[in-house]
């Protein structure tokens, strides 16, 4: 045992059932259960500026999801037809709103146009949803074994393993999942229902694999195309071993043929910077800046501009952050604490070289709370500080 001594502490029912509301303990004193106190949070009703796509990346656990959901949150109260999307595989959007976020696109607030999905690829798959559905193999870039990493509209079944798809594709093919994932996610960015798509992205490696993938996909679509028409003739010439039967037919051509021209189309309004906004999300140390900045790297790579970098958990007061939530949180004593004042000072220099490497950038700042951040009322209190 540590040998500290925890006092447990009673919950208190909100009485007034405020809307707004988030019990807080005054800055002055901790030491006491009746020293609570409720504060309203006046969340403002001016619609959210800013583009039609708004991506969040960024390392695990820098706080993706709450930025996304918040941001979200912010955007429908404004009356924006707002869809949330998830890509990562760890889902915690559902955590975080304290409401179950379907697998496909569904309301998850009444109040509010609000919209959330947390993308699932294997149900995708299951369903015959993605056009690139079979069993997952080789990685993107390289990397995979002879096995044919997707049935690509069952031409795996054609060829079998050892086939020669690899070298007709150019190379390894990604894994089902991330390729479904990514055939979703272009769908809902496409999706004329949504005035606005909050995307949380997964961590920076599957993030960058995802963006990897429309490129990709659109070689892959154009070979696929080439290739079929090529082997159309050849099931003309043949129709007779068919037993008079007709050919099977390449209905599946178009399918590819729209997806490729929304890869065409949301690959233009990914590199739009008056369309998108890439929003980098760290913590203030440097580990995390230093995964910032090569996040930012490939993203030029991509000419996917970031518009935003969000730091997270920063240790200072919520009043030098927003005014537009009143009342008292509780935060860290600079002044008595040596923990709090050691962490200020690794804080400080993270921030320093952040703002020096994102120079030009739009910076927000995000406090660290005492309390999770969790359900309307706090997420109300984050989107304050992304204005």
């Amino acid at each position: 045992m540590s040998g500290i001594d925890v006092e447990p502490v009673e919950e208190r029912a909100d009485e007034d059932g405020g809307a707004h509301t988030i019990e807080v303990t005054p800055t002055d004193d901790v030491g006491s259960v009746d020293d609570r106190e409720t504060i309203e949070v006046e969340p403002s009703d001016d619609p959210l500026e800013g583009p039609e796509y708004i991506l969040y990346g960024g390392k695990g656990g820098v706080g993706k999801t709450t930025m996304a959901a918040a941001t979200a949150l912010d955007s429908a109260r404004g009356g924006t037809s707002t869809l949330v999307v998830s890509t990562d595989p760890a889902h915690s959007l559902s955590d975080t709103f304290e409401t179950d976020v379907p697998p496909e696109p569904g309301r998850i607030r009444e109040d509010v146009p609000l919209y959330g999905v947390e993308i699932d690829p294997e149900a995708a798959i299951e369903s015959g949803k993605a056009a690139f559905g079979g069993a997952g193999g080789g990685e993107v870039g390289g990397g995979g074994g002879p096995e044919m990493p997707g049935d690509i509209g069952g031409l795996g079944e054609m060829f079998g393993e050892g086939n020669p798809m690899d070298a007709l594709f150019g190379g390894a093919m990604p894994g089902a999942d991330e390729a479904a994932a990514m055939q979703l996610l272009l769908e809902y960015l496409d999706d004329p229902r949504f005035e606005r798509v909050v995307v949380d992205t997964a961590p920076t490696g599957h993030t960058l694999r995802l963006l990897q993938l429309p490129e990709l996909m659109d070689t892959m679509t154009g070979r696929l195309l080439q290739f079929r028409q090529r082997i159309g003739g050849m099931f003309e010439n043949v129709k007779g071993m068919f037993g008079g039967e007709e050919v099977p037919d390449e209905g599946g051509l178009e399918d590819l043929e729209v997806l490729r021209e929304r890869i065409e189309r949301l690959r233009a309004a990914l590199q739009d910077p008056s369309r998108t906004d890439f929003r980098i999300v760290m913590v203030p140390e440097e580990m995390s800046v230093l995964e910032s900045k090569r996040l930012r790297t490939r993203l030029d790579e991509f000419d996917i501009p970031v518009g935003t970098l969000v730091v997270n958990r920063v240790m200072e007061p919520l009043s030098d952050v927003t005014d537009d939530v009143e009342g008292e949180f509780l935060q860290p004593n600079l002044d008595d604490c040596a923990f709090c004042q050691r962490r200020w000072d690794v804080q400080q220099s993270a921030l320093s070289e952040a703002q020096e490497l994102f120079r030009g950038t739009v910076v927000k700042r995000v406090p660290l709370f005492a309390d999770e951040v969790r359900g309307k009322g706090m997420l109300e209190v984050v989107a304050a500080c992304l204005r």
